[in-house]
């Protein structure tokens, strides 16, 4: 059974930092492509960032220059580091791994407020 697990979201300042982390079970972890989504009250779920299997990675460009996603293959987690955070980077953090079929996990919400 594929499971995707984060965590690490929560409350900060503006300005701040978080790791979130997407922990993984049930797939071969190397040969998923690994990204992360957001989803802010009353929109649309958004493309965060992604880590294609080559370690190419993208991002969305609201958040270019201080998020930065990677991956602990040894111990099947993928990470979402976020800094400098703003109000507007307030969501639900979703983890997701692609290979012919998507995964998501459940969320994990994010609020940047003074």
């Amino acid at each position: 059974q594929v499971q995707l697990v984060e965590s690490g979201g929560g409350l900060v300042q503006p300005g701040g930092s978080l790791r979130l982390s997407c922990e993984a079970s049930g797939i071969s972890f190397n040969s998923y492509n690994l990204a992360w989504y957001r989803q802010a009250p009353g929109k649309q779920r958004e493309f965060v960032a992604r880590m294609l299997t080559s370690g190419d990675t993208f991002y969305a460009d609201s958040v270019k220059g201080r998020f930065t996603i990677s991956r602990d293959s040894p111990n099947w987690t993928f990470y979402l580091q976020v800094n400098n955070l703003k109000p507007e980077d307030t969501a639900v953090y979703y983890c997701n791994a692609v290979r012919y079929v998507s995964f998501w996990g459940q969320g994990t919400q994010v609020t940047v407020s003074s």
